[in-house]
């Protein structure tokens, strides 16, 4: 294992001289290393994953969630609780997360302007 976290994996000098591809795969060394990062495996496994129907329906959720909250920060500007402990931060939050759900209600439910003028 090396400093930066990576493990070296080493071919043997017997594979390599019997590999018709050494000249391509390493023409100046005498095996092949290759190294490989600790979380790799992870890494792979999260690769599988991603192309999987229920990776998209659940990355389709969290987009949803994440600008929701990017509201808050942005919009709202909800960067920081103002209460301290986490009692007052739960409530801060709920005030915030209830005005943003009012405002997109009113958004739902159609004015009176609207409904008047498509009686008209």
């Amino acid at each position: 294992m090396t400093s930066e976290g990576t493990r070296l994996y080493r071919a043997s000098k017997k594979d390599c001289d019997a590999c018709e591809l050494k000249q391509h795969c390493c023409p100046n060394a005498v095996a092949r290393k290759i190294p490989r990062d600790l979380n790799e495996d992870a890494r792979d496994v999260a690769r599988a994953i991603a192309g999987t129907p229920d990776y998209e329906r659940s990355r389709h959720r969290r987009k949803k969630v994440e600008m929701l909250f990017a509201h808050l920060k942005r919009i709202l500007r909800m960067t920081r609780l103002r209460p301290r402990g986490p009692c007052g931060a739960r409530d801060e939050f709920l005030l915030a997360a209830t005005a943003q759900n009012l405002g997109r209600l009113a958004k739902l439910r159609p004015s009176r302007l609207t409904s008047a003028a498509m009686a008209a």
